[in-house]
């Protein structure tokens, strides 16, 4: 069984855990991650999820998400996330995400790493992963429009393109 942090609207945890799939309360939230990686031919690893998992089966995903479980903070979630669902291990220690978007039940924080992986080294997780390959932005939106990857706003994937090299919301003199 797993078991989720719930926090208030300020993110601050309320000493209360609530069990996957259960409903959570009007005005109290949990905690979601994404992972994206990015290759140095600016294509972003993708997963297939599996037919059999729930939610989203067969679809196509960013590199890696899941909520944290009682106990994680964001960066240990993310972690963890991207090590069980295709094997990869990267400390998030002094990683923070770029990006953090609230939804109806929680934050959901995400990540974006820069490295080159060869996903024939990549040890994808049965339950959770299909399939991993490279996608440039407009394959992920054709995907979008064509209805295989999971339906993200398209202006979220082209921020995704964007955040992997830049921090922050306005322009440093180097990149004026």
């Amino acid at each position: 069984m797993e078991y989720f942090t719930l926090y208030n609207q300020d993110r601050i945890p309320l000493g209360k855990q609530i069990l996957r799939g259960e409903r959570i309360p009007d005005g109290e939230y949990h905690l979601v991650i994404h992972v994206c990686v990015f290759n140095s031919e600016n294509k972003m690893l993708i997963q297939q999820r599996q037919p059999f998992k729930e939610g989203w089966s067969n679809m196509w995903d960013v590199s890696v998400g899941g909520s944290a479980t009682a106990g994680e903070n964001s960066q240990t979630a993310a972690q963890r996330e991207l090590e069980e669902e295709i094997g990869l291990k990267v400390s998030f220690e002094k990683i923070r995400p770029i990006l953090t978007v609230h939804f109806d039940h929680g934050f959901d924080d995400i990540y974006t790493l820069n490295m080159d992986v060869d996903i024939n080294d990549l040890k994808l997780q049965y339950e959770e992963v299909q399939a991993v390959k490279w996608a440039s932005e407009d394959e992920i939106l054709e995907m979008i429009a064509n209805g295989t990857f999971i339906p993200y706003h398209e202006h979220l994937i082209s921020l995704l393109f964007f955040m992997r090299d830049h921090r922050g919301t306005f322009k440093h003199d180097e990149e004026k």
